[in-house]
């Protein structure tokens, strides 16, 4: 492969996000114990934040159902669509963890909103702000 040339192709972490999507399809156990085994497998410093983010999403939002999507945390509403996710920074080797919001939340805001947030700490202001963002996208 010529160095100018990009390689093509899914890279391995997209092939494992891929394969895990594949077993949670194919996987008969309840949502809780999915959540938890993913956290369980990450670094203490993302589980450490997945954990808290776990609490408030129930706390916030107590209709929404705790499933793994694409390995990562997730929460559903009661068509089965991912409202919220959260990712591990290992996931995709990235430099922070994030919280992230499909398009079933309803978070629209005029014409542009954001749906994602890089998370290395969570404040006691951080959580209000993500309680409040989870309570205004199940609304």
């Amino acid at each position: 492969m010529s160095p100018t040339k990009k390689k093509e192709g899914f890279s391995a972490e997209e092939k494992a996000a891929m394969r895990a999507r594949a077993k949670e399809l194919k996987a008969a156990e309840d949502g809780e114990t999915a959540v938890r085994e993913a956290l369980a497998s990450m670094s203490p410093e993302d589980r450490a934040l997945g954990e808290r983010i776990h609490a408030l999403v129930k706390k916030s939002a107590p209709d929404l159902t705790p499933k793994t999507w694409y390995g990562m945390p997730a929460y559903a509403n009661k068509d089965g669509k991912v409202v919220v996710f959260f990712r591990n920074a290992d996931k995709f080797k990235e430099r922070y963890a994030m919280l992230g919001f499909n398009d079933s939340a309803k978070l629209d805001d005029g014409s542009m909103w954001p749906i994602a947030f890089a998370l290395t700490t969570l404040t006691k202001a951080d959580e209000g702000k993500i309680a409040k963002l989870v309570k205004q996208a199940v609304s």
